[in-house]
């Protein structure tokens, strides 16, 4: 639900957009950091805000991290 804000905001165009692992964060809400595969070997790390339901608001994109491996440790930032 979130990539074309990603693509927006990096100015990239994804192949594919592949969540590969994700974690929780709860707060008004829930916080999500989610690994995804944008290319062959190309990764980046997003952070995705989703209101709580009865506020009634898709999840929107507050962050992300590019240049990542598959490899790298999904960390809160």
């Amino acid at each position: 639900q979130v990539k074309a804000q990603f693509e927006s905001q990096a100015n990239m165009n994804c192949v594919v957009f592949a969540a590969i692992e994700y974690k929780t964060q709860v707060v008004a809400g829930t916080i999500y950091f989610i690994k995804v595969q944008v290319c062959g070997a190309e990764y980046v790390h997003l952070k995705v805000f989703q209101s709580l339901p009865y506020e009634n608001q898709g999840p929107s994109l507050v962050g992300f991290q590019t240049g990542k491996t598959r490899d790298d440790p999904l960390t809160y930032f």
